[in-house]
Protein backbone atom coordinates (compact mmCIF):
# COMPACT_ATOMS: atom_id res chain seq x y z
CA UNK A 1 0.00 0.00 0.00
CA UNK A 2 1.46 3.08 -1.23
CA UNK A 3 0.60 7.03 -1.16
CA UNK A 4 -1.40 9.03 -3.86
CA UNK A 5 0.64 10.45 -6.37
CA UNK A 6 0.02 13.75 -7.59
CA UNK A 7 -1.52 12.86 -10.72
CA UNK A 8 -4.08 10.67 -9.31
CA UNK A 9 -7.38 11.90 -8.88
CA UNK A 10 -8.77 12.60 -5.47
CA UNK A 11 -11.98 10.36 -6.39
CA UNK A 12 -13.49 8.13 -9.15
CA UNK A 13 -17.28 8.03 -8.82
CA UNK A 14 -17.72 9.62 -5.98
CA UNK A 15 -15.91 7.20 -4.03
CA UNK A 16 -12.54 8.47 -2.45
CA UNK A 17 -9.30 7.38 -3.07
CA UNK A 18 -6.91 6.94 -0.21
CA UNK A 19 -4.14 4.62 -1.15
CA UNK A 20 -2.37 2.95 -4.17
CA UNK A 21 -2.78 -0.68 -3.92
CA UNK A 22 -0.54 -2.05 -6.42
CA UNK A 23 -0.67 -2.20 -10.82
CA UNK A 24 -1.00 -4.45 -13.12
CA UNK A 25 -2.14 -4.97 -16.89
CA UNK A 26 -5.05 -3.74 -16.61
CA UNK A 27 -4.30 -1.06 -14.63
CA UNK A 28 -4.56 0.69 -11.38
CA UNK A 29 -5.71 -0.18 -8.52
CA UNK A 30 -6.51 2.06 -5.47
CA UNK A 31 -7.85 1.70 -1.69
CA UNK A 32 -11.16 3.10 -1.27
CA UNK A 33 -14.19 3.21 0.68
CA UNK A 34 -17.63 3.47 0.93
CA UNK A 35 -19.92 6.07 2.32
CA UNK A 36 -20.07 3.56 5.62
CA UNK A 37 -16.57 3.09 5.83
CA UNK A 38 -16.46 -0.42 3.91
CA UNK A 39 -13.00 -0.82 2.44
CA UNK A 40 -13.45 -0.79 -1.52
CA UNK A 41 -10.79 -2.02 -4.39
CA UNK A 42 -11.18 0.16 -7.15
CA UNK A 43 -9.45 -0.38 -10.26
CA UNK A 44 -8.99 1.59 -13.15
CA UNK A 45 -9.20 0.58 -16.78
CA UNK A 46 -5.86 0.87 -19.16
CA UNK A 47 -6.80 4.40 -21.32
CA UNK A 48 -5.71 2.01 -24.52
CA UNK A 49 -7.95 -0.78 -23.84
CA UNK A 50 -10.78 1.40 -23.07
CA UNK A 51 -10.61 3.21 -26.01
CA UNK A 52 -10.86 0.14 -27.97
CA UNK A 53 -13.93 -0.09 -30.39
CA UNK A 54 -17.00 -2.08 -28.41
CA UNK A 55 -14.46 -2.31 -25.47
CA UNK A 56 -17.03 -0.42 -22.95
CA UNK A 57 -19.78 -2.27 -24.31
CA UNK A 58 -17.88 -5.37 -23.52
CA UNK A 59 -16.83 -4.50 -20.02
CA UNK A 60 -20.37 -3.39 -19.09
CA UNK A 61 -21.71 -6.69 -19.73
CA UNK A 62 -18.77 -8.87 -18.25
CA UNK A 63 -19.45 -6.90 -15.02
CA UNK A 64 -23.01 -7.73 -15.08
CA UNK A 65 -22.35 -11.24 -16.05
CA UNK A 66 -19.31 -11.65 -12.90
CA UNK A 67 -22.25 -10.67 -10.57
CA UNK A 68 -23.91 -13.87 -11.83
CA UNK A 69 -21.26 -16.03 -9.90
CA UNK A 70 -21.74 -15.81 -5.59
CA UNK A 71 -19.71 -17.92 -3.93
CA UNK A 72 -17.13 -17.99 -0.71
CA UNK A 73 -14.20 -17.56 -3.47
CA UNK A 74 -15.53 -14.60 -5.49
CA UNK A 75 -15.55 -10.97 -4.49
CA UNK A 76 -18.68 -8.95 -4.63
CA UNK A 77 -18.89 -6.26 -7.19
CA UNK A 78 -19.77 -2.86 -5.42
CA UNK A 79 -20.00 -0.73 -8.48
CA UNK A 80 -18.63 0.44 -11.81
CA UNK A 81 -18.30 3.37 -14.45
CA UNK A 82 -21.14 4.58 -16.12
CA UNK A 83 -21.35 4.70 -19.63
CA UNK A 84 -18.85 7.57 -21.45
CA UNK A 85 -17.05 7.98 -17.94
CA UNK A 86 -13.15 8.46 -18.18
CA UNK A 87 -11.16 6.29 -17.00
CA UNK A 88 -13.39 3.44 -16.81
CA UNK A 89 -13.21 1.40 -13.58
CA UNK A 90 -14.24 -1.13 -11.03
CA UNK A 91 -15.11 -1.14 -7.63
CA UNK A 92 -15.11 -4.43 -5.80
CA UNK A 93 -14.80 -5.80 -1.62
CA UNK A 94 -11.31 -5.34 -0.77
CA UNK A 95 -9.77 -8.33 0.73
CA UNK A 96 -6.75 -7.45 2.68
CA UNK A 97 -4.43 -10.24 2.15
CA UNK A 98 -1.59 -11.06 -0.56
CA UNK A 99 -1.68 -12.31 -3.42
CA UNK A 100 -0.46 -16.19 -3.54
CA UNK A 101 2.03 -14.71 -6.63
CA UNK A 102 3.63 -12.21 -3.91
CA UNK A 103 3.70 -14.71 -1.00
CA UNK A 104 5.42 -17.57 -3.24
CA UNK A 105 7.93 -14.47 -4.15
CA UNK A 106 8.66 -13.53 -0.65
CA UNK A 107 8.31 -17.00 0.98
CA UNK A 108 8.78 -19.58 -1.08
CA UNK A 109 6.25 -22.71 -2.09
CA UNK A 110 3.36 -23.42 0.05
CA UNK A 111 3.35 -26.38 2.64
CA UNK A 112 1.85 -29.87 1.46
CA UNK A 113 -1.23 -29.70 3.38
CA UNK A 114 -1.98 -25.51 2.53
CA UNK A 115 -0.84 -26.64 -1.20
CA UNK A 116 -3.42 -29.48 -1.28
CA UNK A 117 -6.18 -27.11 0.71
CA UNK A 118 -5.97 -24.07 -1.43
CA UNK A 119 -6.21 -26.84 -4.55
CA UNK A 120 -9.59 -27.79 -3.14
CA UNK A 121 -10.45 -24.44 -2.47
CA UNK A 122 -9.81 -23.20 -6.31
CA UNK A 123 -11.06 -26.06 -7.37
CA UNK A 124 -14.27 -24.90 -5.96
CA UNK A 125 -14.34 -21.47 -7.04
CA UNK A 126 -13.57 -22.59 -10.55
CA UNK A 127 -17.10 -25.06 -10.02
CA UNK A 128 -18.95 -21.92 -9.28
CA UNK A 129 -18.07 -20.09 -12.17
CA UNK A 130 -18.57 -23.13 -14.57
CA UNK A 131 -22.04 -23.57 -13.24
CA UNK A 132 -23.27 -19.75 -14.32
CA UNK A 133 -21.96 -21.08 -18.31
CA UNK A 134 -19.11 -18.75 -17.83
CA UNK A 135 -14.86 -19.12 -17.81
CA UNK A 136 -12.56 -16.67 -16.00
CA UNK A 137 -10.14 -16.86 -18.74
CA UNK A 138 -7.24 -15.40 -16.42
CA UNK A 139 -6.33 -17.73 -13.65
CA UNK A 140 -2.70 -16.71 -12.45
CA UNK A 141 -0.69 -16.25 -8.85
CA UNK A 142 -1.27 -12.65 -9.08
CA UNK A 143 -5.29 -13.20 -9.44
CA UNK A 144 -5.54 -16.08 -6.32
CA UNK A 145 -5.47 -13.80 -3.16
CA UNK A 146 -4.78 -15.90 0.43
CA UNK A 147 -7.49 -14.79 2.45
CA UNK A 148 -7.99 -16.16 5.96
CA UNK A 149 -11.23 -17.53 5.39
CA UNK A 150 -10.91 -18.57 1.64
CA UNK A 151 -8.70 -17.79 -1.16
CA UNK A 152 -10.72 -15.22 -3.38
CA UNK A 153 -10.21 -15.62 -7.23
CA UNK A 154 -10.56 -12.07 -8.78
CA UNK A 155 -10.60 -9.99 -11.96
CA UNK A 156 -13.21 -11.82 -13.19
CA UNK A 157 -15.09 -9.44 -15.68
CA UNK A 158 -12.23 -7.36 -16.37
CA UNK A 159 -10.42 -10.14 -17.88
CA UNK A 160 -13.38 -11.52 -20.07
CA UNK A 161 -14.04 -8.01 -21.50
CA UNK A 162 -9.95 -7.77 -21.69
CA UNK A 163 -9.44 -10.88 -23.43
CA UNK A 164 -11.43 -10.42 -26.52
CA UNK A 165 -9.13 -7.65 -27.37
CA UNK A 166 -6.20 -8.66 -26.46
CA UNK A 167 -5.59 -9.90 -30.04
CA UNK A 168 -6.18 -6.85 -31.62
CA UNK A 169 -2.26 -5.14 -30.22
CA UNK A 170 0.30 -6.70 -31.64
CA UNK A 171 2.18 -8.44 -29.35
CA UNK A 172 -0.28 -7.19 -27.15
CA UNK A 173 -1.37 -9.95 -23.93
CA UNK A 174 -3.88 -9.42 -20.87
CA UNK A 175 -2.56 -12.16 -18.30
CA UNK A 176 0.71 -13.62 -17.55
CA UNK A 177 1.92 -16.16 -20.61
CA UNK A 178 3.41 -18.53 -18.34
CA UNK A 179 -0.89 -19.87 -17.24
CA UNK A 180 -2.09 -19.16 -20.21
CA UNK A 181 -3.33 -21.94 -21.93
CA UNK A 182 -2.42 -23.48 -25.40
CA UNK A 183 -5.90 -22.58 -26.90
CA UNK A 184 -5.55 -18.88 -25.69
CA UNK A 185 -2.16 -18.78 -26.85
CA UNK A 186 -3.05 -19.47 -30.43
CA UNK A 187 -6.38 -17.73 -30.12
CA UNK A 188 -8.60 -21.23 -31.13
CA UNK A 189 -10.48 -21.00 -27.65
CA UNK A 190 -11.46 -19.31 -24.54
CA UNK A 191 -13.90 -21.60 -23.29
CA UNK A 192 -14.32 -23.59 -19.36
CA UNK A 193 -10.81 -25.91 -20.35
CA UNK A 194 -8.95 -22.72 -20.11
CA UNK A 195 -9.70 -22.46 -16.55
CA UNK A 196 -8.89 -26.04 -15.41
CA UNK A 197 -5.17 -25.94 -17.44
CA UNK A 198 -4.14 -22.75 -16.11
CA UNK A 199 -5.55 -23.65 -12.42
CA UNK A 200 -3.07 -26.57 -12.98
CA UNK A 201 -0.52 -24.18 -13.64
CA UNK A 202 -0.92 -21.62 -10.76
CA UNK A 203 -0.65 -24.93 -8.36
CA UNK A 204 2.52 -25.80 -9.40
CA UNK A 205 3.70 -22.96 -9.19
CA UNK A 206 2.42 -22.88 -5.66
CA UNK A 207 4.43 -26.09 -5.07
CA UNK A 208 7.34 -25.28 -6.42
CA UNK A 209 7.61 -21.58 -6.40
CA UNK A 210 7.74 -21.21 -10.54
CA UNK A 211 5.21 -22.61 -13.12
CA UNK A 212 5.48 -25.95 -15.25
CA UNK A 213 6.70 -24.24 -18.20
CA UNK A 214 9.54 -21.92 -17.03
CA UNK A 215 12.75 -23.16 -14.84
CA UNK A 216 13.93 -22.05 -11.87
CA UNK A 217 15.31 -18.55 -11.54
CA UNK A 218 14.48 -17.51 -15.11
CA UNK A 219 13.38 -14.67 -16.50
CA UNK A 220 11.82 -16.07 -19.65
CA UNK A 221 10.35 -13.87 -22.80
CA UNK A 222 6.86 -13.98 -23.40
CA UNK A 223 7.22 -15.42 -27.02
CA UNK A 224 9.36 -18.49 -25.29
CA UNK A 225 6.89 -19.25 -22.36
CA UNK A 226 4.21 -19.50 -25.22
CA UNK A 227 5.70 -21.80 -27.35
CA UNK A 228 6.76 -24.08 -24.37
CA UNK A 229 2.72 -23.99 -23.50
CA UNK A 230 1.77 -25.09 -27.17
CA UNK A 231 4.68 -27.66 -28.13
CA UNK A 232 6.85 -28.85 -24.76
CA UNK A 233 5.75 -30.98 -21.64
CA UNK A 234 5.21 -29.30 -18.35
CA UNK A 235 7.89 -29.65 -15.81
CA UNK A 236 6.08 -31.12 -12.21
CA UNK A 237 9.25 -31.86 -10.58
CA UNK A 238 8.65 -30.76 -7.16
CA UNK A 239 5.51 -31.30 -6.80
CA UNK A 240 4.24 -33.42 -3.99
CA UNK A 241 3.90 -37.36 -5.71
CA UNK A 242 0.02 -37.45 -4.71
CA UNK A 243 -0.97 -34.11 -6.58
CA UNK A 244 1.25 -34.29 -9.79
CA UNK A 245 -0.69 -36.83 -12.07
CA UNK A 246 -4.09 -35.01 -11.55
CA UNK A 247 -2.14 -31.54 -12.60
CA UNK A 248 -0.54 -33.41 -15.44
CA UNK A 249 -3.81 -34.32 -16.63
CA UNK A 250 -5.16 -31.05 -16.73
CA UNK A 251 -2.08 -29.58 -18.48
CA UNK A 252 -2.16 -32.15 -21.85
CA UNK A 253 -2.66 -29.95 -24.82
CA UNK A 254 -6.36 -31.36 -26.07
CA UNK A 255 -8.70 -29.10 -23.65
CA UNK A 256 -11.28 -32.35 -24.69
CA UNK A 257 -9.15 -34.09 -22.74
CA UNK A 258 -8.94 -32.50 -19.61
CA UNK A 259 -11.23 -33.03 -16.33
CA UNK A 260 -13.96 -30.65 -15.66
CA UNK A 261 -13.73 -28.57 -12.56
CA UNK A 262 -16.06 -31.35 -11.11
CA UNK A 263 -14.78 -34.03 -12.04
CA UNK A 264 -11.18 -32.64 -10.88
CA UNK A 265 -12.91 -31.83 -7.37
CA UNK A 266 -13.41 -35.50 -6.77
CA UNK A 267 -10.20 -36.63 -7.84
CA UNK A 268 -8.68 -34.36 -4.96
CA UNK A 269 -10.55 -35.50 -2.56
CA UNK A 270 -9.70 -39.04 -3.19
CA UNK A 271 -5.96 -37.92 -2.20
CA UNK A 272 -8.04 -35.94 0.70
CA UNK A 273 -7.81 -32.37 -0.29
CA UNK A 274 -11.14 -31.37 0.39
CA UNK A 275 -12.69 -27.49 0.06
CA UNK A 276 -12.99 -25.37 3.62
CA UNK A 277 -9.57 -26.98 4.86
CA UNK A 278 -7.88 -23.70 4.22
CA UNK A 279 -8.46 -21.91 7.84
CA UNK A 280 -6.76 -24.90 9.47
CA UNK A 281 -4.31 -24.82 6.78
CA UNK A 282 -3.04 -21.37 6.87
CA UNK A 283 1.16 -21.11 7.58
CA UNK A 284 1.57 -19.08 11.00
CA UNK A 285 3.45 -17.13 8.97
CA UNK A 286 0.67 -15.95 6.90
CA UNK A 287 -1.71 -15.58 9.63
CA UNK A 288 0.60 -13.26 11.03
CA UNK A 289 0.80 -10.75 7.88
CA UNK A 290 -3.11 -11.39 7.62
CA UNK A 291 -3.28 -9.91 11.30
CA UNK A 292 -1.35 -7.16 9.81
CA UNK A 293 -2.98 -6.13 7.49
CA UNK A 294 -6.10 -5.74 8.83
CA UNK A 295 -4.50 -3.42 11.33
CA UNK A 296 -3.13 -0.95 9.12
CA UNK A 297 -6.32 -1.02 7.21
CA UNK A 298 -8.21 0.35 10.20
CA UNK A 299 -5.98 3.99 9.48
CA UNK A 300 -6.67 4.56 5.60
CA UNK A 301 -10.10 3.15 5.70
CA UNK A 302 -11.83 4.48 8.77
CA UNK A 303 -9.95 8.19 8.42
CA UNK A 304 -9.94 10.96 4.98
CA UNK A 305 -7.98 10.47 2.30
CA UNK A 306 -4.40 11.68 2.63
CA UNK A 307 -3.88 12.40 -0.96
CA UNK A 308 0.07 13.49 -1.91
CA UNK A 309 0.69 16.99 -0.80
CA UNK A 310 3.98 19.43 -2.08
CA UNK A 311 5.63 19.86 1.23
CA UNK A 312 4.64 23.51 2.19
CA UNK A 313 7.91 25.92 3.11
CA UNK A 314 8.18 27.45 6.32
CA UNK A 315 8.83 31.13 5.56
CA UNK A 316 5.47 33.39 5.29
CA UNK A 317 7.91 35.90 3.09
CA UNK A 318 6.92 36.93 -0.51
CA UNK A 319 7.83 34.74 -2.67
CA UNK A 320 7.74 31.60 -0.28
CA UNK A 321 4.46 30.33 -0.92
CA UNK A 322 1.16 31.15 0.00
CA UNK A 323 0.69 33.35 3.63
CA UNK A 324 -1.05 31.09 6.10
CA UNK A 325 -4.62 31.46 6.05
CA UNK A 326 -5.88 32.75 9.27
CA UNK A 327 -9.90 33.82 10.33
CA UNK A 328 -10.54 37.35 10.38
CA UNK A 329 -10.28 39.01 13.62
CA UNK A 330 -13.61 39.21 15.52
CA UNK A 331 -14.62 42.81 17.54
CA UNK A 332 -15.48 42.09 20.88
CA UNK A 333 -18.92 43.33 21.34
CA UNK A 334 -19.67 47.35 23.02
CA UNK A 335 -22.46 45.76 25.14
CA UNK A 336 -19.31 43.65 27.26
CA UNK A 337 -15.89 43.33 27.19
CA UNK A 338 -14.60 40.17 28.93
CA UNK A 339 -12.78 40.77 32.23
CA UNK A 340 -9.79 39.14 31.45
CA UNK A 341 -9.83 41.00 27.83
CA UNK A 342 -9.74 44.74 29.00
CA UNK A 343 -6.56 46.41 29.91
CA UNK A 344 -6.16 47.49 33.14
CA UNK A 345 -7.00 51.19 33.86
CA UNK A 346 -4.14 53.22 34.78
CA UNK A 347 -4.48 56.47 36.89
CA UNK A 348 -4.72 59.69 35.18
CA UNK A 349 -1.08 60.80 36.31
CA UNK A 350 -1.72 63.12 33.49
CA UNK A 351 -4.77 64.29 33.87
CA UNK A 352 -3.89 65.23 37.76
CA UNK A 353 -1.31 67.10 36.80
CA UNK A 354 -2.57 69.47 34.09
CA UNK A 355 -5.13 70.32 36.08
CA UNK A 356 -3.20 71.31 39.66
CA UNK A 357 -0.52 73.27 36.99
CA UNK A 358 -3.31 75.47 36.17
CA UNK A 359 -4.93 75.78 39.03
CA UNK A 360 -1.70 76.95 40.61
CA UNK A 361 -0.91 79.24 38.03
CA UNK A 362 -4.29 80.76 38.50
CA UNK A 363 -3.82 81.21 42.10
CA UNK A 364 -0.39 82.68 41.71
CA UNK A 365 -1.66 85.39 38.93
CA UNK A 366 -4.29 86.67 41.47
CA UNK A 367 -1.68 86.61 44.20
CA UNK A 368 0.65 88.57 42.55
CA UNK A 369 -2.42 91.14 40.31
CA UNK A 370 -2.08 93.28 43.37
CA UNK A 371 1.77 93.24 43.05
CA UNK A 372 1.67 94.31 39.26
CA UNK A 373 -1.25 96.09 39.15
CA UNK A 374 -0.77 100.14 40.26
CA UNK A 375 -3.59 100.24 42.61
CA UNK A 376 -5.64 97.34 44.32
CA UNK A 377 -8.52 99.15 42.20
CA UNK A 378 -7.19 97.74 39.61
CA UNK A 379 -7.25 93.71 40.12
CA UNK A 380 -11.07 93.19 39.27
CA UNK A 381 -10.42 94.76 35.71
CA UNK A 382 -6.87 92.71 35.81
CA UNK A 383 -9.08 89.69 36.55
CA UNK A 384 -11.81 89.83 33.75
CA UNK A 385 -8.90 90.17 31.35
CA UNK A 386 -7.16 87.14 32.21
CA UNK A 387 -10.52 85.15 32.53
CA UNK A 388 -10.48 84.65 28.84
CA UNK A 389 -7.07 83.14 28.61
CA UNK A 390 -7.94 80.62 31.61
CA UNK A 391 -10.49 79.37 29.15
CA UNK A 392 -8.82 79.24 26.29
CA UNK A 393 -6.08 76.89 28.34
CA UNK A 394 -8.53 74.67 29.95
CA UNK A 395 -9.88 74.11 25.67
CA UNK A 396 -6.71 73.33 24.47
CA UNK A 397 -5.64 71.38 27.39
CA UNK A 398 -8.66 69.07 26.57
CA UNK A 399 -7.51 69.16 22.88
CA UNK A 400 -4.27 67.47 23.39
CA UNK A 401 -5.81 65.13 26.05
CA UNK A 402 -8.12 63.59 23.71
CA UNK A 403 -5.44 63.57 21.03
CA UNK A 404 -2.98 61.44 23.34
CA UNK A 405 -6.05 58.61 23.93
CA UNK A 406 -6.62 58.67 20.41
CA UNK A 407 -3.00 58.37 19.56
CA UNK A 408 -2.51 55.66 22.17
CA UNK A 409 -0.22 57.19 24.29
Amino acid sequence: MHGLEPADPPALGGYPLLARLGAGGMGQVYLSRTASGRPLALKTVRSDLGAELGFEARFDREIRNSDRVRSPWSVAVVDHSAAGQRPQWLATEYVPAPSLGEWVEQHGPLPEPALLALAAELCGALQAVHATGLAHRDVKPGNVLLAGDHPRLIDFGIARAADDSRHTHTGGMIGSPGFLAPEQATGTGTAAPVDVFSLAAVLAHAATGHGPFTRPEENASAPVLLYRIVHEDPDLGGVPEALRPLLASCLVKQPEERPTASVLGKELERIGARAHQWQQAVPAALAEELAARERSLRGPADGPPAPWQAPVPAATAPGFGPPPTMAPPVAPSPAFVPPSAAPPVAPPVRKQLSNRVLVSGIVLVFLLSPLISRTMREVVPFALLLAPFVLLGFLIRRIVVRRRRQSGR
